[in-house]
């Protein structure tokens, strides 16, 4: 297996995966407006690749995003939920509508998916993928991808500002066990960053 070095190796070991080729093709069936597959499912495909695994790690849930600020109610994303569990029971399905998203973190609201995702607690994670009208592979990647192939976990902008935020990534970092399921993993904590930060005021 060959390990990712750029934009087109990542889209090229995604390409050749039929698991997240099926799933970002049943995502792409719902035409959601501004539609991304994100976070683990793209972290963590990186991830396997670069430690050389030739199985899976298991997701606790696949995040499909969108972003529709004429329908904010939480039942609207449940309802997309079933429609992908129809199409596929074996599947965690998440639905989250971005529009409505920043409530979570009392934050100003986003203006579209990717900006929702640039808000993610890691840049590693802060990743997207979907297929287009013409099937066509894409990412966004908010941060870049720098931090994911390197396998380098730290916080997003947002969240070494925010100092509320602060310990919703310690948190998760402590709850997440990734070091446990890939050993390479480097973790820089939120406060590391913060105080550097500060000494470039």
């Amino acid at each position: 297996m060959l390990l990712i070095h750029t934009e087109e190796d990542l889209l090229r070991a995604v390409r050749e995966d039929p698991w997240m080729m099926n799933i970002l093709s049943a995502a792409r069936a719902l035409k959601l407006p501004d539609s991304w597959v994100c976070a683990g499912f793209v972290r963590s495909k990186v991830w396997d690749v670069q430690h050389g695994f030739t199985e899976r790690t298991p997701l606790a849930d696949i995040d499909v995003i969108y972003y529709d600020s004429s329908d904010i109610r939480e039942e609207t994303e449940k309802a997309w939920e079933a429609k992908l569990r129809a199409a596929d029971p074996s599947i965690p399905w998440s639905v989250k509508n971005q529009a409505r998203m920043h409530v979570v973190n009392d934050i100003p609201p986003y203006t579209s998916s990717v900006d929702g995702m640039s808000k993610f607690p890691e840049t590693a994670t802060a990743l997207g993928l979907s297929l287009d009208e013409h099937g066509n592979l894409r990412l966004a990647a908010p941060h870049g991808i720098r931090d994911v192939i390197q396998m380098e976990l730290r916080p997003t902008p947002s969240f070494i500002t925010n100092r509320q935020l602060h310990s919703i990534y310690e948190k998760r970092i402590a709850s997440k066990n990734w070091r446990l399921l890939w050993p390479r993993v480097q973790i820089t904590a939120v406060g590391q960053l913060a105080q550097e930060d500060r000494n470039t005021w």
